[in-house]
Formats: C-alpha cells, structure tokens, sequence
C-alpha cells in the first residue's frame, strides 16, 4: 500500500475524503495503522476553521489507537507490532523548561494532534514516540480511544488535591466527559454527587455510580452540595460558564472546583466565596503519555468503559455532525477496520 485515505478539513464545515501518499515517518516519530478514532468536541478547532490558517487542511482526530508500522530514526522503546494511542497531546519535546522540570503536559514544544498536526480520521497517523500509550491487551481499541481524551481528562482532574476516601465528589454535566468522571469517582471510593439538567439521567447516572443527583433545573446546585455537607472536589465537564458559577459556594472548606468543560462564556464568581472557605478554582488540560497508561490500567482493573455510538470510519462527517448534535450517547467512534 502506497497510499492512504483521509478526511482533510479546511475552511468551515468542510471535510473532504483524499488519498495521500504514504511515507516514512520523520526522526522521533512513528507511524500507526489506524484502527479507531474518538470523535471528540474539540475536533470543532480543526473543522470549524478555527485554527490560525482554516485554508490549510488538516486531518482531525485525537483520540487515536492503532499499531506501529514504521519507526522513525531515534526510536528505540517502540517496534512494529506495538498497540498504541496518541491523545491529544502528541508528544513532549523533552528539552524546553517545562520539560526538564517534568512537566509534560505544558511542553511548550508539543504539538496538539488533530488541530496543529494531522490525526485520527485517517488510515494512517504519525505522532512523537513521546506522546504514545501503549494499550493493553483486554479492552477493544473502539472502548480505549474515547479513554484517550476524555477519560484521561477527568482521572487527571479527580487527582487534583488530596481528597480522602469517603469525601463528597459531584460531578457536573453527564455527557461525554461526566459519564466517565462518575465512574472513576466511584471506582477511587469517593461519595459521589451527579449535577444534571433534569431528571431524565438520573437512573444512568445511579447506574454509573452516583449516590446523590441534583437537578440543577429545579434547585441550586450549591446551595444542595451544601446541604450534602459540601464537595471536597467538584469536576466541571459542562461547556457552560453560566452553569460552574453556583458551584462554587457548594464546595467544602479548602474544596477545588476542576474546569475540564470548555465555554465560550466566562465564570462569574464573588470574590467572598474563593476567600471565606478557602477555595479554589483551577483549570485541568489532559495528562502526560504515561499518565494516560495509568488511566488505562485503572479501567480496565475496575471496567470502566465509556459508552460509545461507533460509526464506519467512511461517515466521519455524519459521525461528527451526531457529535455535534448533542444527542450521541455517549462518546462517537470512527471505526476504520469496519
């Protein structure tokens, strides 16, 4: 095979189905036979043209598995053969500060797969040896992309702080993030709280693992978590600001409200709630390769699985317009072995 088939998005709302040529990969990096790719809300920067250069196309995709081909120069920890992921970020440079200081998740080098540098729907990807996962045997390469992204993001964000067992953990927004976040809160012993629109998921949610529900339609969220005795750690995965801003004076004293939801509008929080109580909001991106290899040993040990609606790699617009839509259940998988 000489050539491979990809999805190339350019402008706005546009993808194209090319064939490119197959080639080597470069030094330090490696080249993987795509087998499955999450479809995630971030592809929205790569397909909505709203990158630097929308004119430039570019293969969407950072929820990547598949298995080596090809090993560029350099690279010694990986062979073909190997079953890997690439996330969202494509590997660490190894040499800038935040690097040297361990800190690979903020490489000031690292290219963000699928929106900077080509990704997953494709036949084929590249990525740095540096940012790969190895996957393991046991779970289906169609349950570990979403993982990749999605899961690695909440496990990430549930370890923010030191939070002891037993202690109220809510989770807001029950879609593609939430759904797995409850999972991993319940799993790592946590009592745990869900926040909702409405009542209708709250039956999944309890199946899911969630001890409390709160219908932030019908009551204040804050004032609930509360009543419950307040959230040492509440996971935000809704991509609204609007709706993180009660939030706030429901977390316990010294308690951390974790940003993971990207919104297009800005929290508004009284500056009387971050100090009386002493707390705290942060933002929290992903995890490093390795971490990601923690989050997958972690799911697999307590079957955690994402709930997923998979599609043949071939329908990667319609899969992302269901992505969109907001009705997917809950996570959309391109499957490029179908």
């Amino acid at each position: 095979m000489s050539t491979y088939r990809a999805f190339e998005a350019t402008g706005v709302h546009n993808l194209h189905l090319v064939e490119r040529d197959l080639v080597d990969p470069a030094p330090g990096q490696v080249r993987l036979r795509v087998e499955a790719c999450g479809v995630c809300h971030t592809d929205v920067l790569a397909i909505e043209g709203l990158r630097a250069d929308p004119s430039q196309p570019i293969v969407p995709g950072h929820e990547v598995v598949g298995v080596i081909d090809a090993v560029g120069a350099g690279v010694t920890a990986w062979q073909p053969g190997d079953r890997v992921g690439v996330g969202f970020l494509n590997g660490h440079c190894g040499e800038c500060e935040p690097c040297r200081r361990g800190d690979f998740v903020n490489c000031r080098n690292q290219e963000q797969t699928g929106t900077t540098i080509d990704g997953g729907y494709a036949e084929v990807a590249y990525a740095r040896a540096s940012g790969l996962v190895r996957i393991p045997d046991g779970i289906a390469a169609t349950d570990a992309a979403p993982l990749l992204c999605a899961g690695l993001t909440t496990f990430t964000a549930l370890q923010q702080g030191p939070t002891r067992a037993g202690a109220l953990i809510a989770v807001q927004g029950i879609g593609g993030l939430g759904h797995l976040a409850l999972q991993y809160a319940r799993s790592l012993g946590y009592r745990v709280a869900a926040i909702a629109r409405g009542k209708d998921k709250e039956t999944y949610a309890r199946r899911l693992g969630a001890h409390e529900y709160i219908d932030s339609t019908t009551t204040d969220a804050g004032a609930e978590l509360t009543a419950l005795g307040g959230a040492s750690l509440i996971i935000a995965t809704a991509s609204s600001g609007a709706s993180m801003n009660p939030l706030v004076q429901g977390l316990a004293p010294n308690g951390r409200l974790v940003v993971v939801g990207a919104a297009p509008d800005p929290l508004t929080i009284a500056t009387p709630d971050l100090i009386f109580g002493t707390r705290t909001i942060t933002g929290s991106l992903t995890g490093s390769s390795i971490e990601n290899e923690d989050n997958l040993a972690f799911t697999l040990a307590h079957d955690i699985r994402p709930s997923t609606e998979v599609m043949p790699f071939t329908q990667a617009m319609k899969a992302y317009e269901h992505m969109l839509s907001g009705e997917a259940r809950f996570r959309v998988v391109l499957d490029t072995t179908a």
